[in-house]
């Protein structure tokens, strides 16, 4: 099972789980609630959309790597009670709260969430005097006496025996008692992430050229060699960050994230050549419709890979506009949102109220950790507009309460006109990008990728849905129908054969 589909699944579990009768009982009980286990490959990211899933959901997140724990920080240090039965007083031993529950109850306090996950990384890699443990805490769900909390699900992760010497296989009857996910690496399935979270261009030009760089792992007589999708994405936000210091990027670095040789050596000397590219083609200025003369010719005439690279570069600056307008958009949704509730709520209250408001729901929200970095600076663009807003209310000495509300819409109306002027602006580049692919490829495969691109971006699907660029419909119709026709005639000559 790839990544998002494994994703798409425990979302749809934690809702089973979270659903509630008539009573405000759980329709599934937490005694049948089996705990979620990932199982794949290091790196492909299986800690990280437990954490995306919980942002989604808006339930609280818990996150332990047991491996790091001991028998005693699991269930509790031991302690001397004493006890009565049948008229006698004996002594007994109890536990005091698990580190592990004592942090769910911290989060519920700290969040005021009262559901929420569990996760459990390296679940299967624990020491021999933990195992015991483990298996009661997937199957009854308590660390020694004491039980997780109603609402929390429990998840966890593990890697397979192949990647880790410390596995430890889990028997029958607690596998019977889970809910097991394998997961594999997926590199279109990552692309799609990618996308969103802004990999670097030139990791995901690389890698659709050399896809079996995604996720490789073997183990020689030198040693263990690996390249996984965490280090391709940890290595872009260095690239990013060294781009903007102008430090040097070379084998040495690339090897730190991407430990194989062989495949940090690669991946360095394309950097050298995407870099040359970059230079020599200025995207740019293609984008703003000036193409020089002779510049055809000399893409349709260059090596195959080059060539995929112009497209990777040309989509990955259309991409970079796309998701800009789009957090733009955003950022003007939670503004109408809150000024919406402002005049539903009262039409005395003051806009200075609704800023605190605003603030006050934001700062809730990243204490919960429902935020991902880029959704506190859309609450952070919001709150500054809204304050713009009434600064300039009260430098036109605006006081009647219809009148700033009239003052607002307009003030709100120029922010959706400027919106509405860069959707304008970029769909002018995408036109000057088709122009450019079609003088240079026509139909050819470079714009069958260029096309399949643009429908792998959330980004450029949602641009897409407000400017309306014939040229991406008829493209997707036909390029895209043709590519299923060739797949289906090579299989029907397969089945010939």
């Amino acid at each position: 099972m790839n990544i998002k589909r494994a994703k798409e699944e425990i979302k749809n579990t934690i809702e089973a789980y979270l659903q509630k009768d008539e009573y405000g009982e759980y329709e599934i009980s937490a005694v049948h609630q089996r705990p979620v286990l990932l199982i794949g490959p290091p790196g492909v990211g299986k800690t990280q959309i437990m954490e995306q899933v919980a942002k989604e959901c808006e339930i609280a997140f818990v996150s332990y790597t047991i491996t790091h724990h001991t028998r005693q920080s699991a269930i509790g240090l031991p302690y001397i009670v004493e006890k009565t039965y049948n008229n006698k007083v004996y002594s007994a031993t109890e536990y005091t709260m698990s580190e592990i529950v004592a942090s769910i109850y911290d989060k519920m306090k700290q969040t005021g969430l009262k559901e929420g996950l569990l996760f459990i990384d390296e679940i299967n890699c624990v020491s021999e005097t933990l195992a015991p443990t483990m298996l009661q805490f997937l199957q009854g769900k308590t660390f020694g006496s004491h039980k997780i909390p109603e609402g929390w699900i429990i998840t966890a992760a593990g890697n397979p025996p192949e990647y880790n010497k410390s596995v430890r296989e889990f028997d029958i009857v607690t596998l019977d008692r889970i809910k097991m996910i394998p997961i594999e690496a997926d590199f279109q399935v990552w692309k799609e992430y990618a996308y969103q979270v802004s990999i670097h261009p030139a990791i995901l030009s690389y890698l659709s050229i050399k896809p079996q760089y995604f996720c490789e792992m073997e183990t020689t007589v030198d040693g263990k060699f690996f390249a996984t999708p965490r280090g391709w994405e940890d290595l872009s936000n260095l690239i990013r960050v060294y781009e903007k210091l102008q430090k040097k990027i070379d084998r040495e670095v690339i090897f730190e994230y991407i430990q194989n040789q062989r495949i940090a050596k690669d991946f360095a000397n394309y950097w050298d050549l995407y870099k040359k590219y970059q230079n020599e083609y200025q995207i740019q200025e293609i984008l703003e419709g000036k193409i020089k003369e002779g510049l055809p010719q000399k893409v349709r005439s260059a090596p195959f890979d080059e060539r995929i690279s112009i497209v990777s570069l040309l989509f990955a600056k259309l991409n970079l506009q796309f998701k800009k307008i789009r957090e733009k958009e955003e950022v003007l949704e939670i503004l109408v949102r809150c000024l919406r509730e402002w005049k539903q709520k009262d039409i005395d209250l003051k806009i200075e109220k609704v800023i605190k408001n605003l603030t006050l729901e934001w700062k809730q929200k990243k204490e919960a950790q429902l935020l991902t970095r880029t959704d506190e600076i859309k609450y952070k663009k919001a709150i500054e507009k809204a304050e713009e807003f009434s600064q300039m209310i009260k430098k036109e000495n605006i006081i009647q309460i219809d009148m700033v509300w009239k003052r607002i819409q307009e003030l709100f109306s120029e922010q959706t006109e400027s919106y509405e002027n860069e959707i304008r602006d970029i769909g002018n580049l995408l036109e000057n990008a088709f122009n450019f692919m079609e003088a240079v490829f026509s139909d050819s495969q470079e714009m069958v990728i260029f096309i399949t691109e643009l429908n792998r971006s959330y980004f450029a699907i949602h641009f897409l849905q407000e400017y309306e660029c014939e040229r991406y419909y008829e493209y997707n119709k036909r390029l895209l129908f043709e590519e299923e026709e060739k797949i289906i005639n090579k299989k029907l000559e397969k089945l010939q054969l």
